[in-house]
C-alpha cells in the first residue's frame, strides 16, 4: 500500500483504512465487469459498492467518485488503464482481495488504496502516476539485477 509517497506494509489486522467501503474500477471491458462482480461474490464481498469508473470521468475526483452508488457506470465506455482502487477496507480484506486475485491468475493491472491525499486527485492524475511508479520500480529492479 502506498500513503503519500510511502510504501506501508498492510497486515492482517481489522484496521479500516481510509474512506468508505468502496470499489472504484477502471478500464474493464463489460463482459469483464460481470466477471468482477462474480468473483468478489465469491469472496462475500457482494455487499461492497462497486463503481465503474468510464472515460467520461477523467478529470473527477477520487472523492466525488466515491459518493456514487454501487453499480454506477456498469454499462458505460472504460479504456482506461486497468485499475482497481480500494477504499475502506479493513486490512485483512484488503489481505483477502489481493491474494484472491492472485490465486486466480487475474489479469495485471494496477492496484491503489485511497488516502486523505489521493482523494482529491483526478482519477486520471491517479492512473499516471501508478504508470510512473510501476516505470520507476522497474527501472530500479533491472539495477538491482
Amino acid at each position: 500500500m502506498k500513503t503519500d509517497n510511502t510504501f506501508k506494509k498492510i497486515t492482517g489486522s481489522e484496521k479500516r483504512l481510509y474512506g468508505p467501503e468502496k470499489l472504484l474500477v477502471c478500464g474493464y471491458a463489460t463482459d469483464e465487469r460481470r466477471q468482477l462482480l462474480s468473483f468478489l461474490d465469491n469472496l462475500s464481498f457482494a455487499s461492497i459498492p462497486v463503481v465503474f469508473v468510464s472515460d467520461n470521468d477523467a478529470n473527477v475526483t477520487l472523492h466525488e467518485l466515491l459518493k456514487r452508488n454501487g453499480n454506477t457506470g456498469m454499462e458505460e465506455k472504460s479504456e482506461m488503464k486497468r485499475a482497481i482502487i480500494i477504499s475502506g477496507f479493513t486490512e485483512k480484506k484488503l489481505n483477502d482481495l489481493l491474494s484472491a486475485y492472485k490465486k486466480e491468475s487475474l489479469q495485471k493491472q494496477f492496484w491503489a488504496v485511497v488516502t486523505p491525499t489521493s482523494e482529491n486527485w483526478s482519477i486520471d492524475f491517479l492512473l499516471k502516476e501508478l504508470e510512473k511508479e510501476e516505470k520507476a520500480i522497474k527501472a530500479r529492479q533491472k539495477n538491482n539485477s
